[in-house]
């Protein structure tokens, strides 16, 4: 197989959604640093939404992004978390997939915290082939080539293949 053509993950972004700041939210930060072994950072409310009364700018979540080494090894914990089934509709057209994880004391290594209380969190899959640089790098930018893109089959035949997820 040609190597360019290779499916490989890009990074692993990981995100719990609390909607609120405060002592929980700094729970949530050391229990996403925990599990990630990486610093995690606060989210912020892009906008003002008074059902919930919350304001722009209001701390309202945290994630950590993760790469290389760091995002497999993860990716495969939260994976065990989810008995490794995702949902064909969790990918997106260009091959990239999440799933969310209900509880967060099913990650494997992760004890309950009487603080925290039950939370989930999203994990969002992106992925990329070799040669992907030339859409972001600074000098001689270019877009990358309807073939070169991924599809969601070969997102899904990755998932399938190389992560040992069950397709339901």
């Amino acid at each position: 197989m040609n190597k360019m053509r290779e499916v490989q993950i890009e990074k692993v972004t990981v995100n719990i959604g609390l909607g609120e700041g405060g002592e929980k939210l700094q729970s949530c930060l050391n229990l996403i640093s925990k599990m990630s072994g990486r610093k995690a950072v606060k989210t912020a409310a892009r906008v003002r939404n008074l059902v919930f009364k919350i304001k722009k700018g209001d701390p309202i979540g945290a994630k950590v992004t993760l790469r290389k080494k760091d995002s497999e090894e993860f990716l495969r914990k939260a994976l065990e978390a989810v008995d490794k089934k995702v949902s064909s509709g969790a990918f997106d057209r260009y091959g990239n997939f999440s799933f969310g994880v209900r509880e967060y004391i099913d990650f494997p290594g992760i004890k309950y915290d009487p603080k925290l209380g039950i939370v989930g969190f999203d994990v969002c899959v992106t992925l990329k082939r070799r040669g992907w640089r030339v859409k972001d790098r600074r000098r001689g930018r270019n877009r990358i080539g309807r073939k070169h893109r991924i599809t969601k089959d070969e997102g899904i035949a990755f998932a399938k293949d190389i992560l040992g997820v069950e397709i339901g």
